[in-house]
């Protein structure tokens, strides 16, 4: 009986990993699943090498970062791969879901939905992180993200003081921040592995929009292969920046210990989180711009919503294809806007930005549907019954 449940687990082990079908035709923007895969384990065990030497509280925080890359053997190097690889982790991430939204992977609904869970926990891990060292931008970078729990009505100041552990940050802030990331990275893990499973089940989509079922490949060896490319071009790149520029992506203010009495003269999050910021700024409303901002990231739930178009993907769209490039330079055009000052022009730019942002995911889908019909790619139905 044990040897049957034995079998019966590596036969699914198999089938789930070694003799998955895979189409021909896949490129290497099918890369950075497994790439993202690698980062979060990563993350993971750089993460629990640096906290035997973290101290989460106000007035030792910041010493023991500064301890951890002045005094432990090799720490300066495990603590800035530590860092980063979350530049790495997003930059892979934002890629990964550039391609579901090219090819429209969205339409592959439980997939797409824990994917896009594993976006918002990414971001909140970030932000746990990122207030850790209990820097200048540490600080003020989680009072104002923090502060816009107090733009929901009736329990907003509820809501923040619950969070803080008190009327403001503190300690108590600190510590639950400390807990939450170095929890949630294990619960990310469950839900890749359930990301996984759906996508499995389904199969990867075809580049080409196309049924693949009578042409594919097992995984192994070409695609393994492929992947392994990927993942040792990712880490070389990462061990490159931490060897020649470890702090470049760092903001100076973050080396200076947390001042409550002194704020910075510009306050802004990491890159991976400044086309949300730069959309919070563009509203005046303090809970307009909150909802501006929560929406910019779980619009992307309702995308399986949208009717669906003729051919899946843009692969025979050139103007879907236009619109789609036109997104993504909007997308770094609102990232730029949030390093710029709060003044014109850059407050009417970034209300631009933030109007197309949001009508590509609300028109995207009838610009496609139309241009399928207005090429001849598909014949309208002009039978009368």
């Amino acid at each position: 009986m044990y040897i049957n449940r034995k079998k019966g687990v590596l036969k699914f082990i198999s089938s789930a990993l070694y003799d998955l079908p895979v189409p021909k035709n896949l490129n290497f923007w099918w890369n950075f699943g497994s790439m993202l895969g690698v980062c979060l384990i990563s993350q993971i065990l750089s993460g629990l090498l640096l906290v035997v030497h973290y101290t989460p509280h106000v007035d030792l925080a910041f010493d023991s970062v500064c301890h951890i890359v002045r005094d432990v053997p090799n720490g300066w190097f495990l603590r800035s791969y530590h860092a980063n690889g979350a530049t790495m982790f997003f930059v892979c991430l934002y890629i990964h879901m550039g391609r579901g939204l090219y090819y429209h992977s969205f339409y592959f609904t439980k997939t797409w939905m824990i994917g896009v869970s594993l976006y918002l926990f990414s971001m909140a891990e970030a932000f746990f992180g990122y207030v850790l060292p209990w820097g200048q931008m540490s600080y003020w970078g989680a009072t104002v993200i923090t502060n816009l729990l107090t733009a929901i009505p009736y329990i907003g100041d509820m809501l923040a003081q619950w969070v803080w552990g008190g009327y403001t940050i503190g300690d108590p802030t600190l510590k639950r921040f400390f807990v939450l990331h170095f929890l949630v990275p294990f619960l990310m893990l469950v839900m890749v592995m359930i990301h996984i499973l759906y996508l499995h089940d389904h199969g990867s989509s075809n580049p080409l929009g196309v049924s693949s079922d009578l042409d594919w490949y097992s995984f192994p060896s070409y695609y393994s292969t492929s992947d392994l490319v990927g993942i040792l071009g990712m880490v070389s790149i990462n061990v490159g920046v931490c060897l020649v520029a470890p702090d470049y992506f760092g903001n100076a203010a973050n080396f200076i210990k947390a001042d409550p009495m002194k704020t910075p003269i510009h306050i802004q999050p990491e890159w991976y989180f400044l086309f949300a910021y730069s959309i919070l700024r563009s509203i005046p409303s303090k809970g307009g711009g909150a909802f501006a901002l929560l929406m910019s990231v779980t619009i992307l739930y309702f995308l399986p919503l949208t009717p669906r178009t003729y051919f899946r993907g843009l692969a025979f769209n050139v103007v879907g294809q236009v619109y789609y490039w036109l997104f993504v330079v909007d997308f770094v055009l609102l990232s730029w806007v949030g390093t710029c000052p709060v003044e014109e022009p850059y407050i009417l730019l970034g209300q631009c930005l933030t109007v197309f942002y949001f009508s590509y995911f609300l028109t995207a889908w009838k610009v496609c549907s139309s241009w399928e019909y207005i090429s001849g790619l598909v014949k309208p139905n002009l039978s009368v019954s």
